[in-house]
């Protein structure tokens, strides 16, 4: 029941109510969502790839066809993604210094990877019609940091030390 309501409040994100019911999750399940996440956005390729009838791999059973998939397309994609979300976290926090905003990292960690769900299930449906080609990933790139930056000026500013 826990990651319906981390879904649910992720497609209400940059609103108050649900940023601050996210802050309240763990980074355990915000990691686990990810990943679940991530399972869902690799189901066209993961047919794709079973359904294939040429090219390598093609004439595998099915099992291998399953480890070799998630091998390597499901394992180098998990990485990636994390990588990201820990690279528009780490740029969030920036923000969040020069708009005088206090924000851990670890908060704008999990921000970030909330605001990547929108993105990343249009991805799976528009997947499923054609091809999508690379700068759909620069869009829901700018789309994460404009969400950030937006939920980031929601948050009180800093008292100022005497």
């Amino acid at each position: 029941m826990t990651y319906l309501q981390v879904f649910l409040h992720s497609i209400k994100l940059p609103k108050k109510d649900a940023m601050f019911q996210l802050n309240r999750i763990g980074m355990d399940v915000a990691v686990i969502y990810m990943f679940i996440l991530l399972a869902i956005v690799s189901i066209p390729e993961l047919i794709q790839r079973l359904t294939a009838s040429s090219g390598f791999g093609a004439n595998l059973h099915f099992i291998f066809k399953l480890i070799y998939f998630f091998m390597f397309y499901y394992l180098p994609i998990a990485i990636l993604v994390i990588l990201c979300v820990s690279l528009v976290a780490y740029i969030g926090r920036g923000i969040a210094f020069f708009m005088q905003r206090k924000l851990r990292y670890s908060i704008l960690w999990k921000l970030s990877a909330f605001t990547t769900t929108i993105p990343f299930l249009l991805y799976t449906v528009i997947a499923f019609i054609y091809h999508v080609s690379d700068t759909y990933l620069v869009l829901a790139f700018i789309y994460t940091i404009g969400l950030l930056i937006k939920m980031i000026s929601i948050y009180p500013k800093r008292k100022p030390r005497k």
